[in-house]
């Protein structure tokens, strides 16, 4: 059963004018004209709060974490008043959205409940400053450079040039390990002699090369002491201090010329081995 759709000639002239009299030249050229300007102070007032926080941070009055995230929520906020003021001023009504959002507040809660946490989550780390943007850090087992932080969450990259993306709620609920936020840092190291070793010659020679790198710290003095007695080696632990940033020098000079020191004394370095006795009837 087909239905006859009836136009009233009247409703249809009176629309038709609301519609001549929106696209109106001078109206809408009136309309651009303060949409443009709206744009004008928004791009405005986003870089005087880029400049503010720039000023913050170069004082140290802030840190890099906080900076970040207060300017980036509040040139959202700007952008989205702007946005707002635009529909407006094109005659959009936003009030039927404000009322429904209204009613559907608790739905969108629910909805967005992880992303709410993340960003309440992201401001506790800007302001109890865990970490700095440039900081190495291990959260959850997982370690990698901060290189940015947002209202939802932080992006690291790993040492093998990995980009990882945690959420500020994950961040904050995780143990945050910061190896970067003291200038001095210990390193710890093991070295194995056998059994037959003079372990105070070993000792020494352990002290003599560390005490040859300008890295090493002489306060706090190296830790130089038998840690275990293993199945086949006399085990040392070797804890040097030094800076952060020669953290790694340290480290690994020490790998490669710690063997040649102690062979160079006569010292064995252990290593698995079997030794089969044959006896004769």
């Amino acid at each position: 059963m087909e239905e006859t759709v009836t136009i009233n000639p009247e409703e249809a002239k009176g629309l038709l004018e609301n519609i001549v009299a929106y696209f109106d030249p001078e109206k809408m050229l009136l309309r651009l004209i303060v949409a443009a300007i709206i744009i004008v102070v928004a791009m405005i007032a986003t870089k005087i709060v880029s400049k503010f926080f720039k000023n913050l941070l170069n004082h140290n009055k802030i840190s890099s974490i906080f900076a970040t995230l207060m300017r980036k929520t509040i040139k959202a906020i700007i952008w989205a008043i702007a946005a707002i003021a635009i529909l407006q001023d094109f005659g959009i009504n936003l009030t039927p959205v404000i009322a429904g959002l209204g009613i559907s507040g608790v739905v969108l809660g629910l909805a967005l409940q992880e992303t709410i946490a993340s960003f309440f989550s992201g401001l506790i780390i800007a302001v109890k400053k865990p970490f700095e943007i440039g900081d190495y850090v291990t959260i959850d087992g997982t370690g990698g450079t901060v290189r940015s932080m947002d209202m939802m969450g932080i992006t690291l990259t790993t040492p093998d040039n990995k980009m990882i993306t945690m959420s500020n709620k994950n961040v904050w609920g995780s143990v945050i390990i910061n190896t970067s936020a003291l200038d001095v840092r210990r390193v710890d190291m093991t070295v194995s002699v056998s059994y037959e070793s003079d372990y105070e010659k070993a000792r020494e020679v352990i002290s003599e090369l560390l005490s040859s790198y300008p890295e090493v710290l002489n306060d706090p003095a190296p830790t130089i002491e038998v840690n275990m007695l293993s199945a086949s080696s006399v085990d040392f632990i070797v804890r040097p201090w030094t800076k952060n940033s020669d953290y790694w020098t340290v480290y690994w000079k020490f790998q490669r010329e710690i063997v040649p020191a102690l062979s160079a004394k006569g010292i064995e370095v252990p290593y698995n081995k079997l030794d089969i006795t044959v006896k004769k009837d």
